[in-house]
């Protein structure tokens, strides 16, 4: 799977938040100052063509949708994290955002717990 920018990985949370959309009703989503129609425009276009997003016509224009499940990219991403920072060691990721992030005992119990559940 392609990395995104930073521009396209906010373009596609606003995609996966809405489910589907135009690109005027993207932007209406977005905070102050709002982009430009164009830059989003052509975001989309890029998102098409490493083949995160798709569309249908619908009246003029056109309606967006993602093909990339957003916990598919998320898992992704974060084992490139993983991989590249912490030489593919969960241990060694989790340790160092618990040092550096002073995430507490009942933090670290809470995601555990989480994780017994999916088990």
């Amino acid at each position: 799977m392609k990395q995104l920018t930073k521009a396209e990985e906010e373009v596609m949370q606003w995609l996966w938040q809405l489910e589907e959309a135009n690109v005027a009703s993207i932007i209406e989503q977005m905070p102050e100052p709002k982009p430009a129609y164009n830059t989003i425009s052509t975001i989309i276009r890029i998102l098409e063509n490493k083949e995160f997003v798709s569309h249908r016509k619908e009246g003029k224009g056109y309606i967006y949708f993602p093909l990339v499940k957003k916990e598919e990219y998320s898992n992704q991403s974060l084992n490139k994290l993983m991989n590249n920072y912490f030489n593919g060691s969960f241990r060694n990721m989790v340790s160092f955002f618990v040092k550096k992030n002073d995430m507490d005992i009942k933090d670290l119990e809470h995601i555990l717990k989480e994780l017994d559940k999916e088990k």
